[in-house]
């Protein structure tokens, strides 16, 4: 079924047209976001926030590192019962630990949690305490 040019229906098929271009569009931005691991949430929101809990018997903590020179969102002071874990932010956004240098971690709790794990029940870190 053919319209004449500027027919209602010939409107509503241009309609729905942009509505559909628009709709894929759409999902072809969220489609990127995700495959480049874009947030949703800004960086310092809540689930980025301190932790301090005992995993597999041992107590880990972290805290984002803010404020000092050279410092942002990607640094952070974690330790495994008080003493200090090296981490480090890689370029696809997640992270490394000192004790565990190929596997990644999307937050740094995973990654505490992932050093404590490959430390067992009775290997400590190196280094001094806090």
């Amino acid at each position: 079924m053919s319209a004449a040019p500027g027919t209602p229906l010939t409107h509503r098929l241009g309609r729905r047209h942009l509505l559909g271009v628009a709709a894929a569009a759409t999902l072809a931005a969220v489609g990127v976001m995700r495959a480049s691991g874009a947030r949703a949430t800004p960086p310092g929101a809540a689930d980025e926030g301190s932790f301090d809990e005992m995993y597999r018997g041992r107590r880990i903590q972290g805290d984002p590192v803010l404020g000092e020179r050279g410092a942002g969102r990607d640094r952070w002071r974690v330790t495994v019962d008080g003493r200090r874990l090296g981490l480090m932010r890689r370029a696809d956004g997640t992270y490394l630990t000192m004790v565990d240098h190929y596997g990644s971690y999307a937050t740094p709790l995973a990654a505490a949690r992932g050093a404590v794990d490959e430390l067992g029940v009775t290997a400590r870190l190196s280094g001094h305490t806090h």
